[in-house]
C-alpha cells in the first residue's frame, strides 16, 4: 500500500510542470489513504489540528422571530442568514436521499473521507486540466460550512473557504475525526441546516419556505430534488429563472441518482421527471422595514431597547448582531387590537401626509409593558415622494419626513422628542407632596407671577432686573388655588409659586426618577447639579421628552408610585427553548420594576389628576372644570390625566391614566419645532387619547383608583 501511495503521488510532478494546482490534488488524494488506514507519518498534522467539539457544537446564524403579544402573530424577522434549525425528524426522507443521492452517494459508508470519490476526481482533475471536481463529502462540506460560521474574523473566514490543499487536507482531518464522535444522521441534520440553497435561504426549512411556501416535512420528490440540485451551484441552477432548462435538468438528474441509489422506483422516478417545476416562492422579510403598517416604530423601538440589554454582548454592535444570528424567538409586549385601535385614531384626526406628527403610546402600569406605539406615518426609508420641508427656508433643498420616517418619533431611540408643556407640572406636585406638602396647599395665583428665577433679555417673560416673569393662560384663573384646581386648570402662576417653595431641582429630579433622559445639549446643561436649582421654566414643560418616556412616568403614578421601566417583551428564548437570563440569572424579559415613590403621593397625584378629566377628586374641590373636562365621558371609566401646550402652540400633549392602561399622546413637527400646531391643532392628542382608552379598555375589568389619605389629602376624605 505504502509502494502505491508513493507512486500514484510521483504522479504529481507532472501536475507541477504543467502550472496546474497542486496543493488540492495532494491533500485530496494521499490524505485519506494515510488517515482511514493509519499508515505513514502524522508529519503536519498537528499544525493543522482543532477541536473537534467546537464542531459537534458550532452553530451557524439563524433567524431572529419576533412576535406580536399573543405569540402567533409575526411582527418582525432579523437575520443574517435565512434560517431556522429542524431537526431531521421534521425533514421528509425524500429531502434527506436526495440530498445524499446529489452530493455524496457513499454517505453511510465512508468514515469522513470518501477515497474513492478523491482518486475519481484526481482523474478528471487532471485529465480537465483543472480542479474540475472536488471529491467533498457531506461531513467535509459541514465541517467547512461550521468553520465559516464560526470564524470571528476576515481571516478566519478566507482560511476556512480558501481553495488549498491546507484547507483541504484539514478538512478531511476533521471530517474523519467528527464522524468519531457524531452519528451520520446527527451529520446530515447538520448539513442539511447549513446548506445554501439560494435566494437567500440557508438550510432545508428556509429553502422549503422561499421556494415552495411548505414545510421540509412536506416535500415531495420533484421539490426535493430540486432543492438538492442547488447546493451545487445555486445561481445556474435557479429555478426562478425565466429559463428554467438547466433547473430542470440538473433536478432530473438528481431524480435519476435517487433512483441508482433505490431511493426511488423507475417508475416513481419517471412519474417525479415529468412534473413541471411549480414554485410559490416567498420573499423572507428582515428587519422593521416590512412590518404590518403602524407596527414599524414599535419594533423598532424593540430593537433600539435589544441594542441596550448587556446579557445579549458588551457593545450595541455585538448585540445587534446577536439579534441577527441568535434564533430567538422573542415575544414581545404589542398588543395588536391596541396597536389597531390606537393607529386608527390618529389617522382619524391627523392624515399621513401632514408635517405634524400626531402620535401616542400605550403602557400598562404595573409592568411597563408597551402595548401600542402610532403615529401618522410610514415607517420606510423611500422618501422620494415625501412632502415639503415645512421650514419655509428649507423646502428648496429638503423634503420633510412625512409620510416616510424611520425617526423614532415615539421614543426608543436617539431622538430629543419635543417640549411637553404642561404635563411636567406633574413633576412638580409630586415633589411637593413628597416633602409633605398636601394637596389642600393654598396659594395665591396672579395674572403675572414675578419669579426668583433669572432670565435673558431676549425672553418674552422677562421683566424687571431680568427676572423670568410667568403668566397665566387667561385671567379667570386669578385667584386663590389649591392642587386640586391649579392642577386641573393647570395654573401657571401657582405651578412656579410651588416650584420655589419645592426647588427647581427636586422637580428635575423627580422627573429623571420617573424616567426622563435628557438629550439635548442645553437640557443636559440645565439638568446639571449647578443649573437645576435656577431652572424655574422646568415646570411649565420648557424640556424635550418622548411620548414614551411620558408614558412610562405617568403609568408609575398611576401604579402607586412603583415604576416598570418601558419594555417591549414579555418572552426571549434562544434556539434551545431557554429563557435568556442576566449575568444575574434573571430573564430579560422580566419586568424591571421598583418603588421610586410612596403609594400615598402617587395616589394624591392622581386624584389631583382626576380634576384635569372632570372624573373629579375625592379628597378635595376641583374648583370647577379641568382643561380636558370632555374625557372621563369618552373614556366612561375612571379616568385622571395632564393636557399641555408649549409657547405659541408649538407641541400639544395629552397624558391619561386609567388603572389598566396609561397613554402618553403629542401633535407637533417633528421637522421644525418652530412650526406652529395652532389652538385648532392642540386638542387632538386629547381626543385621539380619550377614544382610543375607550375603545382599548373595552372587555377589561372595570377598576377605579385609590383616593391617598388624610397626611396627603390635608383634608378628610369625601364622599365620591
Amino acid at each position: 500500500m505504502i509502494a502505491r501511495t508513493l507512486r500514484v503521488t510521483g504522479g504529481f510532478v507532472v501536475l507541477v510542470r504543467t502550472g496546474l494546482v497542486v496543493g488540492l490534488a495532494v491533500a485530496a488524494l494521499v490524505y485519506p489513504l494515510v488517515a482511514v488506514t493509519g499508515i505513514g507519518a502524522k508529519r503536519g498534522a498537528d499544525s493543522l489540528a482543532m477541536p473537534v467539539g467546537m464542531l459537534q457544537t458550532a452553530l451557524s446564524a439563524q433567524t431572529t422571530h419576533v412576535y406580536a403579544a399573543d405569540g402567533t402573530t409575526l411582527l418582525a424577522q432579523f437575520y443574517e442568514e435565512y434560517r431556522t434549525y429542524v431537526p431531521l425528524s421534521s425533514m421528509s426522507d425524500t429531502i434527506r436521499n436526495a440530498i445524499v443521492a446529489a452530493e455524496d452517494a457513499r454517505f453511510w459508508e465512508h468514515h469522513g473521507v470518501d477515497y474513492k470519490g478523491v482518486a475519481r476526481a484526481f482523474v478528471a482533475n487532471q485529465q480537465a486540466g483543472s480542479v474540475s471536481q472536488g471529491a467533498s463529502t457531506l461531513t467535509m462540506q459541514y465541517v467547512r460550512n461550521a468553520l465559516r460560521d464560526s470564524a470571528e474574523t476576515p481571516a478566519e473566514v478566507n482560511a476556512a473557504t480558501e481553495q488549498t490543499g491546507a484547507r483541504k487536507l484539514r478538512e478531511m482531518k476533521l471530517a474523519i475525526e467528527l464522524e468519531k464522535h457524531m452519528s451520520k444522521e446527527e451529520i446530515l441534520e447538520r448539513y442539511l441546516n447549513v446548506a445554501y440553497f439560494g435566494h437567500r435561504a440557508y438550510g432545508v426549512q428556509a429553502a422549503a419556505e422561499v421556494y415552495f411556501s411548505k414545510r421540509p416535512a412536506d416535500l415531495t420528490v420533484p421539490e426535493a430534488a430540486l432543492l438538492a440540485g442547488l447546493v451545487q451551484a445555486p445561481s445556474a441552477y435557479d429555478p426562478a429563472n425565466a429559463d428554467r432548462k438547466a433547473a430542470t435538468e440538473r433536478r432530473d438528474y438528481v431524480i435519476g441518482r435517487m433512483a441508482d441509489l433505490r431511493y426511488l422506483t423507475p417508475e416513481e422516478a419517471d412519474a417525479a421527471r415529468k412534473t413541471p417545476i411549480a414554485l410559490k416562492l416567498t420573499e423572507p422579510p428582515n428587519d422593521c422595514l416590512a412590518t404590518r403598517p403602524g407596527w414599524g416604530f414599535f419594533c423598532a423601538m424593540f430593537r433600539s431597547w435589544w441594542g441596550e440589554q448587556a446579557a445579549f454582548g458588551s457593545s450595541p454592535r455585538e448585540r445587534i448582531d446577536k439579534l441577527r444570528r441568535g434564533g430567538y424567538r422573542v415575544v414581545t409586549s404589542l398588543d395588536p387590537r391596541i396597536q389597531e385601535i390606537a393607529q386608527q385614531k390618529v389617522l382619524q384626526r391627523e392624515k399621513a401626509r401632514s408635517p405634524y406628527a400626531l402620535g401616542q403610546v400605550a403602557v400598562e402600569p404595573g409592568t411597563g409593558l408597551v402595548r401600542a406605539m402610532a403615529v401618522n406615518r410610514v415607517y420606510s426609508l423611500d422618501r422620494a415622494s415625501n412632502g415639503p420641508h415645512s421650514d419655509p427656508r428649507q423646502r428648496k433643498r429638503l423634503r420633510g419626513n412625512y409620510p416616510n420616517t424611520v425617526n423614532p418619533l415615539l421614543g426608543g431611540g436617539d431622538m430629543a422628542g419635543y417640549q411637553a408643556g404642561s404635563t411636567f407640572k406633574m413633576f412638580t406636585m409630586l415633589a411637593a407632596l413628597e416633602q409633605g406638602m398636601p394637596l389642600s396647599t393654598s396659594i395665591y395665583a396672579p395674572k403675572t407671577f414675578v419669579s426668583k428665577y433669572k432670565t435673558g433679555r431676549d425672553s418674552p417673560a422677562h421683566c424687571g432686573a431680568d427676572f423670568w416673569c410667568p403668566s397665566n393662560a387667561s385671567d379667570s384663573m386669578t385667584g386663590r388655588h389649591t392642587m386640586y384646581s391649579g392642577f386641573g386648570k393647570s395654573v401657571n402662576t401657582y405651578f412656579v409659586q410651588l416650584e420655589q417653595r419645592v426647588g427647581a431641582e427636586s422637580a428635575v429630579r423627580m422627573a429623571e426618577r420617573l424616567g426622563l433622559r435628557w438629550r439635548t445639549s442645553i437640557d443636559k446643561l440645565q439638568a446639571s447639579e449647578a443649573k437645576a436649582k435656577t431652572w424655574g421654566a422646568f415646570t411649565l414643560g420648557v424640556a424635550d421628552t418622548t411620548p414614551l418616556e411620558m408614558a412610562g412616568a405617568f403609568a408609575t403614578v398611576v401604579a402607586d408610585g412603583r415604576k416598570c421601566e418601558p419594555i417591549p417583551v414579555t418572552s426571549i428564548v434562544d434556539p434551545a427553548g431557554a429563557e435568556v437570563v442576566d449575568d444575574k440569572g434573571v430573564p430579560v424579559a422580566k419586568p424591571r420594576c421598583a418603588q421610586v415613590l410612596s403609594a400615598d403621593v402617587a395616589r394624591g397625584a392622581v386624584d389631583a389628576a382626576r380634576c384635569v378629566t372632570g372624573y373629579r377628586a375625592v379628597t378635595g374641590d376641583c374648583g370647577g372644570s379641568g382643561t380636558a373636562a370632555r374625557v372621563s365621558s369618552t373614556v366612561r371609566r375612571p379616568v385622571a390625566g395632564k393636557s399641555g401646550t408649549t409657547d405659541d402652540n408649538r407641541a400639544a400633549w395629552f397624558i391619561g391614566m386609567t388603572p389598566g392602561l396609561t397613554i402618553a399622546g403629542f401633535i407637533a413637527d417633528p421637522d421644525n419645532p418652530l412650526h406652529r400646531v395652532g389652538s385648532g391643532n392642540a386638542g387632538k392628542p386629547r381626543e385621539t387619547v380619550a377614544e382610543t382608552l375607550h375603545d382599548a379598555l373595552v372587555g377589561t375589568p372595570w377598576r377605579d383608583f385609590t383616593p391617598p389619605g388624610p397626611a396627603v389629602s390635608g383634608k378628610r376624605a369625601a364622599r365620591h
